[in-house]
């Protein structure tokens, strides 16, 4: 029974750590204040959800030098500059704007993983500036993205994940567990993959100076 009290006891000790402490700090991860309370494309669809993540990271790069790696991003496509071997079945995401993969539309499917289905559709975009990825089917879920210009020259990189389980669709509370354990993690490195990447074009780089 004491074995028992103690297991209770740590499970309890680490809910209430995730929930006051680091849910609430991986849910801002990079953003500021401004930028968390700001509207930002798709709020209007999903309303009420259960996750609202936004996360951002300041890019030493312009907007126009940041938005070709985001238009490309997708399974089978540049990947996700996150984590190859779990998110791209190991293929290393691409290291280079790729020209093939610059045309978007609207409806556009980006896959998430394998299957024919499986990804979100482009809702809407605006060159450079902004990107909305949803779940068409279900809209459940929409991603969207801000490349939002600094007095400086550089770009704030702003990314938020809104999504609201359903028990009308099972299937969205499995995302919804998924995105609660690997959502951050798998942001956060796409989020710097991408600073990465553009900071290292020679025609990209912004200094903090300029």
């Amino acid at each position: 029974m004491v074995a028992i009290g103690i297991v209770i006891a740590v499970l309890v000790l680490i809910g209430v750590g995730f929930f006051s402490l680091y849910r609430p700090w991986q849910l801002t991860w990079g953003a500021t204040d401004e930028e968390v309370g700001a509207s930002m494309p798709g709020d209007e669809v999903v309303l009420g959800p259960t996750f609202n993540a936004t996360r951002a990271v300041t890019i030493g790069a312009r907007p126009d030098e940041v938005w070709p790696w985001i238009v490309q991003i997708g399974f089978g496509r540049a990947g996700w500059y996150s984590y190859d071997l779990l998110d791209n079945i190991g293929r290393h995401s691409a290291e280079r704007v790729v020209p093939e993969l610059q045309h978007i539309e609207v409806g556009d499917l980006i896959p998430l993983g394998p299957g024919e289905n499986s990804g979100m559709r482009v809702k809407e975009f605006v060159p450079n500036a902004s990107i909305l990825r949803w779940d068409e089917k279900n809209q459940l879920t929409t991603w969207a993205w801000a490349l939002n210009t600094m007095p400086d020259g550089r770009t704030r990189l702003v990314t938020r994940v809104r999504s609201r389980s359903s028990w009308d669709h099972p299937t969205s509370a499995i995302w919804l567990l998924l995105v609660e354990l690997a959502d951050f993690p798998m942001m956060r490195k796409c989020l710097l993959g991408i600073k990465r990447r553009a900071e290292s074009e020679p025609s990209g780089r912004v200094s903090a100076a300029e």
